[in-house]
């Protein structure tokens, strides 16, 4: 596998990022729809299976770039190689529950290996290394945004708070991307109940980065959740043209199906990933979770980065 940034399109991995709970899950899912596409979940997962990638990550999204990448780049060659490390996954298995995964990920790939598929990692754990991937592994790749009300009303729900000392804990991230930011950072971690608080500045951080991508990386493709909740057929029918993938009828009703008004409007929290949604109607479920007050934090927390992806912004 020649995985460089001159491997064609047809052929080259793919990377599904952005920040965690904006629909990367989906949109992964969505795009190996057509069977050409394996879907590999979340290698920088710190709880990540060691069958899938045998490199340990200490941190949430951990960043990787030229100087770190030999603790890394091994085990995601063999990981877009569909090389499962079998022992090591037996090694770590502790429920049911793991074993069925582990058959998951064996036949994921097996498959991705016996028919040639291109490897596609979903892993919002990424979006900060997104230009580490493309440069080093070759990776094609897809930034899913999601609208901040509906991205702090998520973690809100599901009482996900975020530590931000794992990033405050990465010299090397901090360095390239995240100084401006050190102040706020310790600021919010005092508060470690301030789920609020903590969205709004992580999805600042992360779309103000992602604004540098743009610029630096124009073939990079940035979608809004929503449009693609709005139009999901017009929507991936064009991401699977950029990214060199077939259109087929199979991936047509796969996606009609997971997007379907006959889905339910909210997921409950032991199926927070599942992909069948209504999703139109979930679009506007953030301001029913969200008090009025709290709407207008993260509006006046997020406002000035958010107006450059959502122009037409919404805020009632």
């Amino acid at each position: 596998m020649n995985l460089s940034t001159n491997t064609p399109t047809s052929t080259a991995p793919i990377l599904v990022t952005g920040a965690h709970r904006t629909g990367t899950t989906w949109v992964g899912k969505m795009l190996t729809a057509s069977g050409q596409a394996a879907y590999i979940s979340e290698p920088l997962n710190i709880l990540h299976r060691p069958g899938v990638f045998s490199a340990p990550t200490r941190y949430w999204y951990t960043y990787l770039c030229t100087e770190n990448e030999d603790e890394y780049l091994p085990g995601l060659l063999q990981t877009l190689q569909f090389r499962y490390h079998t022992l090591a996954e037996l090694g770590s298995l502790r429920s049911f529950k793991d074993i069925g995964r582990m058959g998951r990920d064996w036949k994921i790939f097996l498959a991705g290996r016996v028919f040639r598929k291109r490897p596609l990692l979903k892993d919002p754990f990424a979006i900060f290394s997104a230009p580490w991937f493309s440069k080093r592994l070759g990776c094609r790749v897809v930034i899913t945004v999601r609208h901040p009300g509906a991205f702090a009303s998520s973690l809100k729900r599901l009482d996900w708070p975020f530590d931000l000392h794992d990033l405050l804990a990465q010299p090397l991230l901090m360095r390239d991307w995240l100084e401006s930011f050190r102040s706020e950072m310790e600021e919010i971690s005092q508060k470690p109940e301030d789920v609020i608080g903590q969205s709004c500045l992580l999805w600042r951080m992360v779309y103000q980065i992602v604004e540098r991508f743009k610029q630096d990386y124009p073939h990079f493709q940035v979608v809004r959740h929503e449009d693609l909740s709005l139009k999901p057929v017009d929507g991936y029918r064009e991401l699977y043209t950029c990214l060199g993938l077939e259109f087929s009828h199979q991936a047509e009703q796969v996606i009609l199906s997971a997007s379907s008004s006959e889905n339910p409007v909210e997921l409950s929290n032991r199926a927070v990933h599942s992909v069948r949604l209504d999703r139109q109607a979930h679009l506007h479920n953030w301001k029913r979770r969200l008090s009025p007050e709290e709407i207008q934090r993260v509006r006046i927390l997020t406002e000035e980065v958010a107006a450059r992806y959502y122009p037409e912004m919404d805020w009632d």
